[in-house]
């Protein structure tokens, strides 16, 4: 058998055994490593690139422990992957970086990295230096951001309707597409609540998404409060609490313990009988603290027994326990309380209020939930997601984060561009003459920057049964016939590649962020030529 390794003593003298692996590893260097990298990285790029667009194909992505997954959501597709190879895993940041920093377009931008780093191959092949490559398409996404900011439109951020057009083209790709109307109403709806327009910004936090298995899509609801997935203590405590005065806890109901390690010996009946008279006395004094300060319901992060959830009915004392802490933060925002740490500093200046809190069932089961309405921070909303299984509920999620998100966008930067590929093909255009002016290497990047940007249109071709190239070569000649950069591929087709006239839009944040990212990446790719990689890898 052949030695794997050799044995080495430490400074105590215990001996160790190094392994020696480079017999297993090959190294790549210089073209070689970065082709290795390009063809991973087109390997997940090509994977997505099904996805674009309103006719994208979903995924169905199983777990290691079987849970199973259907989106087209580029971002959780990419999240969801097992990828091994380092520029993979690349690839995968790339997508969760627009997904943090815009919140759509996370499909897009993994295609358009894939489509650069395949133009940057056969210049490779032609004999141009990496670095070349990368200046060169450095330089022709500074012309792209240029174009875009050339060809957007303002947009009146006060026409609701508009809005909700905007919402409808990034939901309309989703499985949820049958009800696009209603979640973009609920999603434009739930941002302008809770949105500073003044400020153009907003604070996600105050929007919470949640969901319950039951009922159909068109059942979402958006609740101007909170919503818990939590019901009051005892089952006859009232139903509906109007005028609720909130006390809100993250101490338990239970009688305090020693600090130190303690040992209780209970030897005769009257011990017992002292020992319960003192949780006694102690429950009710909690209880009349609470009642003291004025409030009405107390809602708890902690649990509290049997026998004082029967103390807290006697005493006429709605409770609600074990209250998750994001949601206690919330319902504190929302209701304009405090959370009180400790019964002995209550009091009424710290109480939340609400106008009214009730119990909603839901569905044959008679599922209960806690909801917190006309609250004096009416910014704190709730979109209550209702389908019929787990899955489509998560996929609702995820589109209504990416409406949400697109909508926030726009409050803060109110310029928008077209869809449909419309945006990519007159950039494209600009950037294929401005070549033309480039003495250097580089031009020949400016040409490939240029054929990489119309991936996105021809993708989008194909998903709707197109041929990609007829579509592109029909798209180009209209757009530079008529010099109008709202004309893109009629995926639906509806009869006109206005995409204006179609209501396709997207923010220029977006777009803007997508071409900025993936050239990034793409030359950070070029720029690794050294890798070990084992004999058996595959590529990805």
């Amino acid at each position: 058998m052949a030695s794997t390794g050799h044995v080495l003593f430490d400074e105590s003298g215990q001996p160790f055994i190094v392994l020696r692996d480079q017999d297993k590893e090959k190294r790549l260097t210089g073209i070689e490593a970065v082709k290795s990298h390009i063809l991973a990285a087109r390997a997940v790029a090509n994977t997505l690139k099904t996805s674009l667009g309103p006719r994208g194909l979903d995924k169905i992505l199983v777990s290691p422990d079987g849970d199973v997954t259907i989106t087209n959501d580029g971002a959780t597709i990419m999240e969801k992957m097992n990828v091994d190879h380092h520029v993979a895993k690349l690839m995968v940041e790339l997508s969760q970086s627009q997904d943090a920093e815009i919140g759509d377009g996370t499909t897009g931008v993994v295609v358009l990295a894939g489509a650069l780093l395949g133009e940057a191959e056969a210049l490779l092949n032609k004999g141009i230096h990496p670095i070349k490559i990368a200046d060169g398409f450095d330089l022709a996404c500074k012309k792209a951001l240029e174009t875009l900011d050339s060809i957007a439109d303002h947009f009146p951020v006060n026409d609701r309707d508009m809005m909700i057009q905007t919402a409808i083209t990034s939901l309309g790709s989703k499985i949820v597409n049958r009800n696009l109307e209603h979640l973009a109403e609920i999603a434009v709806d739930a941002v302008l609540s809770v949105a500073d327009l003044n400020e153009k910004d907003v604070n996600f936090e105050l929007i919470k998404v949640d969901g319950k298995v039951g009922g159909r899509l068109e059942d979402t609801i958006l609740v101007k409060g909170v919503i818990i997935d939590k019901t009051l203590s005892h089952p006859q405590m009232p139903r509906e609490i109007k005028n609720a005065k909130i006390a809100i806890l993250t101490c338990p109901f239970e009688p305090p313990k020693p600090k130190t390690k303690h040992k209780l010996d209970i030897t005769s009946t009257e011990d017992f009988q002292k020992l319960r008279e003192y949780e006694r006395e102690t429950f009710e004094k909690m209880i009349q603290q609470v009642k003291e300060s004025g409030a009405n319901l107390a809602i708890c992060q902690w649990g509290f027994d049997d026998e004082a959830n029967h103390l807290l009915k006697r005493h006429d004392l709605p409770a609600v326990r074990w209250v998750g802490g994001p949601e206690i933060e919330l319902i504190a925002i929302a209701t304009n309380g405090r959370i009180v740490p400790r019964f002995a500093e209550l009091s009424t200046a710290k109480l939340g209020s609400a106008g009214v809190v009730r119990e909603l069932s839901f569905g044959a089961a008679k599922d209960q939930m806690l909801c917190i309405e006309e609250c004096p921070n009416n910014r704190a909303v709730t979109i209550f997601v209702r389908g019929g299984n787990k899955l489509i509920i998560e996929e609702a999620k995820r589109a209504l984060h990416d409406a949400l998100c697109v909508i926030r966008n726009l409050v803060k930067d109110d310029r928008i561009v077209y869809g449909g590929g419309a945006a990519e093909t007159a950039c494209s255009l600009a950037v294929s003459e401005e070549a033309d002016k480039i003495p250097g290497l580089e031009q020949y990047a400016f040409r490939a920057f240029a054929d990489a940007l119309e991936c996105i249109p021809i993708a989008l071709a194909e998903n709707s049964g197109f041929s990609g190239i007829d579509a592109l070569t029909e798209l180009k000649a209209k757009q530079i016939e008529s010099k109008n950069a709202r004309l893109g591929i009629d995926c639906l087709s509806t009869g006109t590649n206005d995409m204006r006239e179609q209501k396709v839009i997207e923010t220029l944040l977006s777009k803007k962020e997508q071409i900025s990212l993936a050239t990034q990446v793409v030359r950070m790719v070029l720029k690794i030529d050294d890798v070990r990689v084992p004999d058996d890898e595959g590529q990805m």
